[in-house]
């Protein structure tokens, strides 16, 4: 498990503000998404499934954001050019290795969800969003589980 004060830091913080998509509710998401997905990092591919990463975001979702989202729009495209070496799309083990990269590609994920992100203190409504549109009703991911896994990250 990460650090969650470093996490936020030296990855979230500066990654989030590259993308021009900083907010502290965006922030708190991130290190939910990623205390719920790998407990804090522990775990760089998903046990029993596809997820890859700290955010174990799945191969499916990782080319849908390539080919429908990103490349539509210029800016956020010059931007993971300009910040993340990505002049093409990176291979998919990317996710594994590079934080910033991972964390770049978790928030654009949220960024093409409608709705804005809940408030960085509202912790259930962190859940909502987080289940409804990260792990979705086929998910395995329970409430009281996932905010004992962001509550003890964030304590560490």
């Amino acid at each position: 498990m990460f650090i969650c004060s470093q996490f936020r830091s030296l990855i979230v913080e500066p990654v989030l503000s590259k993308l021009k998509l900083y907010s502290k509710g965006a922030e708190e998401l991130m290190v939910f998404t990623c205390a719920s997905e790998s407990l804090g990092g522990t775990f760089l591919m998903e046990v029993k499934g596809p997820g890859l990463g700290i955010y174990q975001m799945e191969p499916v979702t990782y080319s849908d954001l390539w080919a429908n989202f990103i490349r539509n729009r210029n800016q956020l495209a010059t931007l993971m050019s300009m910040h993340f070496n990505c002049n093409r799309v990176p291979e998919l083990e990317r996710m594994i290795y590079d934080l910033n990269f991972a964390t770049a590609m978790t928030r654009i994920f949220y960024y093409s969800k409608p709705g804005n992100i809940p408030d960085a203190s509202d912790i259930d409504g962190l859940w909502d969003y987080y289940k409804k549109y990260y792990n979705t009703d086929k998910g395995k991911a329970k409430k009281e589980d996932s905010i004992k896994k962001y509550q003890d990250f964030v304590k560490s």
